[in-house]
C-alpha cells in the first residue's frame, strides 16, 4: 500500500489511499496536495523531471525488458530441444519487470499493470481484443454491480445495525468475539474486496472500542480480530477478492472449468468459517489473560448507539428494509444460479439499478458509482489480461517447468509435495507483492501449467492456492484491512511486534488448515485432488 500524502500538521503521520481516512474536503489535505505536486518537482530542470518518478521508472523498465528478452531468447535457442519462444520470453520479460515494481517501488500497483498490459500489446505478444475484452470482462461487470450494491448497503446502515444488534448479545468476551467473526464472515456475501469490508466494520468497531474502554486489552484483540477475521474468511466467497475472479478467468483460459458463484462458496465458505473460529480462539488466548475472558459483558444498543450517528434502535427505517430486501434478493440469486442460469454479473448489475432508482433505492447511482474503486477494476483487468499471455504463449509452462519441474522426478509423492510447496509459497508471498490479485496474477499460471504434469487437479491446485494466499497478517503494509486497523485515533490497536506474534502462530496453522482441506476435505465434497 502506498501513501498518497502527509498530515502537514503531523509529519510523521501518513495517510493511505482508503475511504475511511482520507478527507480530500479538510483543508490540511488539500493543501497538502498542492505543495506535493509542486514542491520540489517545480524546481527541477526538464532533465530532472523527465527522469524522475514515472519517467524512471519507464525509462528502467524497457532496459530491463529488453534486457531480459536478450538474455532469455539467446538461452532459449541454445536449447537443442526448443525451451522458450521469443514470445513467451517477452511476456517473461514484462511480467517480471512488472513483478519487480509491485515489489520494490512505490509506483501505484494499477499503473503498473496497465503499463505492461499495454506493453505486451505493443510489442505483439497480446492482441489487443483481448486486452480490450478484459476491460469488459464479465467478472468486472460483477464487481461493478456489487460495488453499487455495497454503496446502498453503507449509506443506509444496515451493516452497521445488524452488527450491533448481533454484538450486543454478548455476555462474555468469548461470545462478544465469535458473534463479531460470524458478522464479519457473513459481510464476504455483501461486499466485494476485503478493503471495503474492513471500512465497512469500521464504525462498528468504533463504537465497540468506545463503550469497552476501560478494557483495553479486549479492544486490542477486537482490532487485531477484525482485519484478520476479514482476510481469513474472504475464500468463503466468490466476491471476497478480486484474485478469486482473476484464478476463475485464468482457468477458463486454459481451457478448464471456471468457478461459479455457488461452486467457491461451495468449497471456500466451510474453510472460510473453520479458519475464522481458530483465529478468534488464537487471538483471545495470545492477547487477553483468563481473568480478562473471565470477567462478564454487557453491551446494550443504546449504549452503542451513543457513539453512532446511525440509527441502530428501533424499527428498521425504509432505506434499512428496503435494502434488506434487495441484498437478501441478490444473494439468493447468485446461489441458486445453476437453477435459473442467469450470469451473476447480470444479478449484480440488476440489483445495482434497483438500489439507485428512484422508488425502490437508497443511494444515487451517480455517487454509488463514485464509491466504486475504479483503479481495482482496472488493475484486475489489466492482470487478467497479463495473465491471459502468460498462458497462451507457454511463458507460464516454462517457468513452471523451470521452478517446479524437478517435482515430475518424484514419483508417487510427486502431487503431495507440490500442493505442499505451492500453499506454502501462496501463504509466503504476501512477504514480497502485497496485492492479492497481483499474487494470483504470477502463481495461478504457473501452478495450472504445471499441475496436470504430477497428477495434479489444475482447478483443485488453483483454489488451494488462492485459499492460502488469504494468508496476509505479518505487517501492517501486508494488506490494506490490517494497515486501517493499525492506525485508530482514540482506540488501543495493535503494534508490529503483536502482529509478527500473531502471524508466528497463524500462519503455520493457516498453511496446515489448507492442506488439510485440499488432500481430504475438498475431495470428499466434490472437488478431487489427483487425476488419473
Amino acid at each position: 500500500m502506498n501513501p498518497v500524502l502527509k498530515d502537514k500538521d503531523e509529519p510523521n503521520k501518513i495517510y493511505y489511499r482508503t475511504r475511511s481516512s482520507l478527507n480530500l474536503n479538510n483543508p490540511r489535505f488539500s493543501d497538502g496536495l498542492i505543495e506535493a505536486a509542486g514542491g520540489e518537482e517545480g524546481k527541477r530542470g526538464w532533465f530532472g523531471r523527465m527522469f524522475s518518478g514515472k519517467h524512471a521508472a519507464a525509462f528502467i523498465a524497457a532496459l530491463l525488458v529488453g534486457a531480459l528478452v536478450v538474455w532469455w531468447t539467446v538461452l532459449s535457442a541454445g536449447n537443442a530441444s526448443g525451451g522458450l519462444g521469443t514470445q513467451a520470453a517477452v511476456t517473461l520479460s514484462v511480467f517480471a519487470v512488472a513483478v519487480w515494481f509491485w515489489i520494490f517501488s512505490e509506483i501505484d500497483d494499477t499503473y503498473v499493470a496497465l503499463g505492461a498490459a499495454v506493453l505486451l500489446v505493443v510489442m505483439g505478444v497480446l492482441p489487443e481484443k483481448i486486452l480490450f475484452d478484459s476491460l469488459g470482462d464479465d467478472t468486472v461487470w460483477l464487481l461493478l454491480g456489487s460495488f453499487v450494491v455495497a454503496a446502498g448497503i453503507t449509506a443506509s446502515g444496515l451493516a452497521t445495525r445488524a452488527a450491533a444488534f448481533i454484538v450486543s448479545g454478548a455476555k462474555s468476551p468469548r461470545q462478544l468475539m465469535h458473534l463479531s467473526g460470524a458478522a464479519l464472515v457473513a459481510t464476504a456475501f455483501a461486499v466485494p474486496s476485503t478493503s471495503g469490508r474492513a471500512a465497512l466494520a469500521m464504525p462498528v468497531f468504533l463504537a465497540l472500542s468506545s463503550v469497552l474502554r476501560e478494557r483495553p486489552r479486549l479492544v486490542l484483540a477486537l482490532a487485531l480480530l477484525f482485519p484478520s477475521v476479514i482476510l481469513l474468511s474472504a475464500v468463503g466467497s466468490y466476491l471476497g477478492a478480486g484474485a478469486h475472479l482473476i484464478t476463475s478467468q485464468i482457468l477458463a483460459t486454459g481451457g478448464y472449468p471456471a468457478f461459479s458463484f455457488t461452486d467457491w462458496m461451495f468449497y471456500g465458505l466451510p474453510l472460510a468459517v473453520v479458519a475464522s473460529v481458530i483465529c478468534v480462539e488464537l487471538v483471545l488466548y495470545l492477547f487477553t489473560d483468563r481473568e480478562e475472558r473471565s470477567r462478564p459483558l454487557s453491551i446494550a444498543v443504546s449504549d452503542l448507539q451513543n457513539h453512532t450517528t446511525i440509527k441502530i434502535r428501533g424499527r428498521l427505517t425504509p432505506d434499512q428494509m428496503k435494502t434488506c430486501w434487495l441484498v437478501s434478493g441478490v444473494i439468493v440469486m447468485w446461489c441458486t444460479e445453476p437453477m435459473h442460469g442467469i450470469h451473476p454479473a447480470i444479478i449484480a448489475l440488476a440489483g445495482g439499478l434497483l438500489m439507485s432508482s428512484t422508488g425502490l433505492g437508497v443511494v444515487d447511482l451517480g455517487k454509488a458509482l463514485k464509491s466504486v474503486p475504479w483503479s481495482l477494476l482496472i488493475f484486475m483487468a489489466a492482470t487478467l489480461a497479463m495473465g491471459s499471455a502468460l498462458v497462451t504463449s507457454g511463458a507460464a509452462a516454462w517457468a513452471a517447468d523451470s521452478m517446479l519441474g524437478s517435482i515430475k522426478q518424484g514419483g508417487t509423492g510427486a502431487g503431495i509435495l507440490f500442493v505442499t510447496i505451492i500453499v506454502v509459497i501462496s501463504t509466503a508471498a504476501h512477504l514480497v507483492i502485497q496485492s492479492r490479485s497481483a499474487r494470483s496474477a504470477v502463481l495461478i499460471p504457473i501452478v495450472v501449467s504445471l499441475a496436470p504434469e504430477v497428477g495434479v487437479s489444475a482447478v483443485a491446485a488453483a483454489f488451494a492456492s488462492t485459499a492460502a494466499a488469504g494468508f496476509c497478517h505479518t505487517m501492517s503494509s501486508s494488506a490494506k484491512p490490517m494497515a486501517l486497523y493499525a492506525k485508530v485515533d482514540d482506540a488501543p490497536t495493535y503494534s508490529g511486534r503483536d502482529l509478527l506474534k500473531l502471524s508466528m502462530w497463524l500462519a503455520p496453522i493457516s498453511v496446515a488448515l489448507v492442506l488439510l482441506f485440499a488432500f481430504y476435505v475438498w475431495p470428499l465434497i466434490g472437488m478431487p485432488l489427483f487425476v488419473k
